[in-house]
């Protein structure tokens, strides 16, 4: 069985080149999308070039003032068809700036999809908010380990081990860690229209 080396994507490049991509072909300078977006031009610059590895607060607000799905900036092409094995050790993590959150998609990228499905590790004492998405988006998220509080637009629900919750994602919502060690999520998150 064929198998390339064990190092994970450099996800840098891909991210820059595609940034780079959506915001031309949406007719916008680096100004305009760091006044939408509220990153700051030289941020988008050095992201752009491949100079730096956002985080995923920023990917999110880069997202959503492109109007796209998280994913879109990740996407990398591929040549094969058929069943694919995404493998953990060949994958980036991205993180949050304080490192108390992180995601792992579990998807690959270069398909059309209504569909994305993420690993979440949220660490003791830690949350991440995350802003509204794009309208119709919808989040489906199940608790593996740990426990969790969800915030959706202002009301909070206690999830433990095994539980699980669905909620319209396109309005403000956070994500909790009340108990003692790392929460492990899984969530899904679907689309009204077909992503890229």
């Amino acid at each position: 069985m064929a198998d390339d080396d064990d190092k994970g994507p450099d996800l840098a490049p891909v991210v820059g080149g595609n940034l780079r991509r959506l915001r031309t072909e949406r007719s916008l300078s680096l100004e305009a999308l760091a006044r939408l977006s509220g990153v700051s031009r030289a941020m988008l610059g050095q992201i752009e070039l491949g100079q730096s590895a956002p985080t995923i607060n920023v990917l999110w607000k880069i997202a959503r003032a492109l109007e796209l799905p998280f994913a879109a900036l990740m996407n990398q092409p591929q040549q094969s068809t058929g069943p694919r094995v995404l493998k953990a050790n060949r994958t980036k993590r991205l993180t949050s700036h304080d490192g108390g959150f992180s995601s792992r998609a579990l998807f690959p990228f270069d398909e059309p999809r209504r569909v994305e499905h993420y690993e979440l590790i949220l660490k003791e004492g830690c949350a991440e908010e995350a802003e509204a998405h794009a309208a119709g988006t919808r989040e489906n998220l199940a608790v593996s380990a740990g426990t969790v509080d969800v915030v959706v637009d202002g009301i909070t629900f206690h999830l433990d081990t095994g539980d699980a919750i669905t909620f319209d994602a396109d309005v403000p919502h956070a994500y909790r860690n009340p108990g003692t060690g790392d929460a492990v999520m899984y969530l899904v998150m679907s689309y009204v229209e077909a992503q890229r």
